[in-house]
């Protein structure tokens, strides 16, 4: 078997320190290692975090050149370990072997140079990348802007942006934009105006993304004036509402309780022939619920059945959970089966809302029905779900129905806590049987599932 052979099958296997070591014997020997292999030994090393063990193997390849997903993968190494003037180098190296760097490499470069504090050296490093004839990236050009204004502020960005233009490296509205969102985001909105300003002193125009983001940020901190104003403008521009424009305005407002205004964009939003999309519908909802107009929303639901935004499970989670929050807990069951016999499968956060509201109107009984028939079905639920039942039912001194769930929990691979096993011994104590408790809670203190606490009297 040649040693070219034994290379492949080490590498296959994943030996690879001692595919390192046959390299260097191939090495010494003038035989030229096999490409292939050599490429996935050092992606192996860098995996490993074996920086300097993939160096070594790319410096042993003769008569090859690593691609450029190898370069990038063992660039990223260098930079992980802190070794930027390797990494640098390696930047070098790849132009003179006729693997030209490309995006994610400057990208690469570029951000642990950010991440080093080396702000301005970031910016040179990109600088003299154009002169040697760098293809001007957009990409790697937005990610610099972006972290000079994430850690120098949006006046220094503005500055390199127009530096980079001597360059031949130009903006574009997703350069802009990125900009827009990190101001506005931060809430600096005189930042965010100075970029606009520089937008459309190059003559641009802002898009639906760059109002959506303006739209998105002002909602979130209140300013709802500001929002009217940039709706305006968008009416009066080439640049009209999308329905991505409306969900954004409506899930503001209906999580600020501003349920009417949110309506009343909708009823706008349906005139100027904007199509509505199930994430309108179930915003509206989640806003209907919220303000406790259970029956509009249930109606709402009704209206959407057999229509192109015909609801799906989180449109019954979002009505599930707003009667189980009412106390409407037949209901809520009702349409829990009206779901599952349309065949949509519920999830933990079905099953959490439901059991949420029986426990809530200790209904303990049905909520162990229901787990009873979710462990069943073999469908998951969560730890918080199973203790609000079992402490419900210790409450009420149901511990035999109590302990039947806690069995449920521990055929469904789900353990038990602390909260748990303290409020069952805490029942059985109260039920009389003083001996059982104490006698529960020292073999559970052994098995160290509880800490030594003080005995029940």
């Amino acid at each position: 078997m040649t040693n070219n052979k034994i290379l492949q099958r080490l590498c296959s296997e994943g030996k690879l320190t001692v595919a390192a070591r046959l390299i260097d014997i191939m090495a010494r020997k003038s035989q030229i290692p096999h490409f292939p292999s050599c490429t996935n030994l050092i992606r192996g090393f860098i995996r490993k975090g074996l920086v300097d063990n993939a160096c070594k193997t790319m410096n042993k390849m003769v008569m090859s050149v690593p691609d450029i997903i190898t370069y990038n993968m063992v660039i990223g190494g260098l930079c992980k370990k802190g070794r930027l003037r390797s990494a640098v180098d390696l930047v070098e190296d790849m132009s003179l072997s006729g693997c030209s760097p490309d995006a994610i490499t400057y990208n690469t470069i570029i951000r642990c140079l950010f991440d080093k504090g080396n702000f301005n050296q970031a910016v040179n490093f990109w600088r003299d990348q154009l002169r040697k004839g760098c293809p001007p990236y957009l990409i790697t050009y937005t990610v610099l802007i972006e972290l000079v204004c994430r850690y120098c502020g949006a006046a220094r960005a503005l500055e390199v942006l127009e530096d980079m233009a001597m360059e031949g490296c130009y903006p574009d509205i997703v350069t802009y934009n990125s900009l827009v969102n990190l101001t506005s985001k931060r809430g600096k909105y005189e930042d965010t105006a100075l970029v606009i300003l520089n937008l459309l002193s190059h003559g641009m125009q802002p898009n639906a993304v760059t109002y959506n983001t303006l739209i998105h940020s002002l909602s979130r901190h209140g300013f709802w004036d500001e929002v009217d104003d940039i709706v305006k403008i968008m009416n009066e521009t080439s640049c009209p509402p999308t329905p991505v424009t409306y969900n954004i305005l409506l899930n503001g407002l209906c999580k600020s309780g501003l349920l009417d205004r949110a309506i009343s964009f909708y009823s706008t939003m349906v005139t100027e022939n904007c199509s509505p999309d199930i994430i309108t519908y179930n915003t509206l909802l989640g806003g209907l619920c919220k303000e406790g107009f259970i029956d509009e929303g249930i109606q709402l639901l009704n209206f959407l059945v057999g229509t192109s935004c015909s609801p799906g499970l989180v449109t019954y989670n979002i009505v599930i959970d707003g009667l189980a929050r009412m106390g409407s807990m037949e209901s809520a069951k009702n349409l829990y089966d009206e779901m599952v016999g349309k065949g949509i499968v519920p999830d933990e956060i079905t099953h959490t809302s439901l059991i949420w509201g029986f426990c809530e109107a200790d209904q303990l009984e049905e909520a162990t029905e229901l787990l009873k028939e979710i462990c069943k079905k073999e469908q998951k639920i969560k730890i918080t779900a199973y203790r609000c039942v079992i402490l419900g039912l210790c409450k009420q001194k149901k511990v035999d129905i109590a302990i039947q769930v806690l069995d449920l929990m521990v055929k469904s691979q789900c353990k038990p806590d602390e909260w748990i096993y303290s409020a069952l011994i805490k029942a059985v104590a109260d039920g009389g049987m003083l001996k059982e408790a104490n006698d529960l809670h020292q073999t559970l203190i052994k098995w160290k599932i509880l800490k030594e606490k003080i005995m029940l009297n």
